[in-house]
């Protein structure tokens, strides 16, 4: 695949604080050129996590070295700017490590998808089943089909996922299967947005509720409908979210969570 850029300047000199999204797990930063005419009036930032995109032959670093390493990017290309994040499911993982190791560059957060409490066992069983099935297209297409893409995200997602490396994946899924969030995200005083799609999994959306009681301040919301990839599922509604958010507002759209017992 081509590599996709990382840095996006504004389309007019701007002085909007930079944007910074972080792609999910299995995916790269090209899974946000839908979201990219959203945020036209900054610049943003899509850097590729090692281990994916024009990176997966890098070592995974762990989800607080992931953190390290977004840092040192937004360093490299915002200056000491503080940023806006908005990261889904691994990309909302690596968000919230970023917010707790480095809150000097973090204005706000807004996180879709973010496990924050151990996935049950069926689910790390159905994990371990798709490792082994790897790299088998038909797996990736399988999976795809799952996350309710449409079929024109398919193919980019079936080429990408066939270049990750199979022990990268398995020491990913087992970091984030565990839902631990980090110590120090308690002293985040930022903004933050935790979101989770209708049609998810129980876990994110019991993630909410973790999340919560860690950063008390943080406020919790669904998303109407959609399953986990929805800045892919419904591009229309997750761009008005992140430009409310960007513009200081919660998007009237979302609802407040309801409980889940697990």
């Amino acid at each position: 695949m081509t590599a996709f850029p990382e840095a996006h300047p504004p389309a007019t000199p701007s002085e909007h604080p930079p944007v910074v999204l972080i792609h999910g797990g299995n995916v790269a930063n090209w899974m946000w050129e839908p979201q990219l005419p959203a945020v036209a009036d900054r610049l943003a930032l899509t850097p590729d996590l090692p281990g994916f995109g024009a990176r997966a032959a890098e070592d995974w670093p762990g989800l607080a070295g992931a953190a390290d390493d977004v840092a040192e990017r937004i360093r490299a290309l915002a200056g000491e700017r503080r940023v806006d994040v908005v990261g889904l499911s691994l990309g909302g993982a690596v968000a919230l490590h970023l917010a707790a190791r480095h809150p000097e560059l973090v204005r706000s957060v807004l996180v879709s998808g973010a496990a924050a409490v151990p996935l049950p066992r069926q689910t790390r069983l159905a994990a371990r089943a798709q490792l082994a099935l790897w790299g088998m297209r038909w797996s990736w297409r399988a999976q795809a089909a799952v996350y309710g893409m449409p079929k024109e995200a398919r193919r980019a997602f079936v080429e990408h996922g066939v270049t990750l490396r199979r022990d990268n994946a398995r020491a990913m899924l087992d970091e984030v299967f565990s839902g631990a969030l980090p110590q120090d995200l308690r002293d985040y005083s930022g903004r933050m947005l935790a979101v989770v799609g209708e049609k998810d999994h129980a876990v994110m959306r019991a993630s909410l509720d973790r999340i919560q009681m860690a950063v008390p301040h943080a406020e919790t919301r669904t998303a109407p409908g959609v399953h986990h990839v929805w800045s892919i599922e419904d591009v229309e509604h997750f761009n008005a979210m992140v430009v409310a958010w960007l513009q200081g507002r919660i998007d009237g759209w979302l609802r407040e969570p309801e409980l889940v017992h697990l």
